[in-house]
């Protein structure tokens, strides 16, 4: 990814979120993207899908580390492919090169979280033989309760 590419990345973001049904809470700013991207230790990378010059696609994800394989692995934030690029392998060249980033460096996992209702998503990660993991439930803390917990 490059510096050019991040309005039009910024773009695909706030569509996956109208996608998703939460167009509200997507807030990401080319800022932030750009300072998250493009600083000295980067805390995000990204890849593109770009078809006669635009981006149509993107990747964006950070290292997680595994404690139990003691190795980092890939947490895959956002995939997202233009619905009219669909089916035309944008999003398993996205995938692959996320595959390729791991087997490069070591790392043992790839991983990414997908709605329950994104049926489509779904059959596509499991036609490449993604797991599901139906065992473990996710927790977040943001804003007033992450605040009151942080000042204890």
């Amino acid at each position: 990814m490059r510096p050019d590419d991040v309005e039009a990345v910024v773009d695909l973001v706030h569509e996956l979120a109208a996608y998703e049904k939460a167009p509200d809470e997507c807030h990401l700013t080319a800022a932030q993207l750009t300072a998250a991207l493009f600083r000295e230790r980067p805390a995000l990378y990204g890849h593109v899908a770009v078809v006669d010059g635009a981006v149509v696609g993107c990747a964006l994800w950070f290292l997680n580390f595994s404690t139990w394989r003691g190795v980092h692995g890939i947490y895959l934030e956002d995939l997202y492919v233009q619905p009219e690029q669909r089916g035309s392998g944008l999003g398993k060249a996205l995938l692959t090169a996320l595959a390729e980033e791991c087997a490069a460096n070591g790392y043992q996992r790839l991983e990414w979280w997908v709605l329950n209702w994104n049926t489509p998503a779904i059959e596509f990660y499991e036609s490449l033989g993604a797991e599901a993991m139906d065992e473990w439930t996710v927790y977040r803390l943001t804003d007033k309760p992450l605040a009151a917990l942080a000042e204890g």
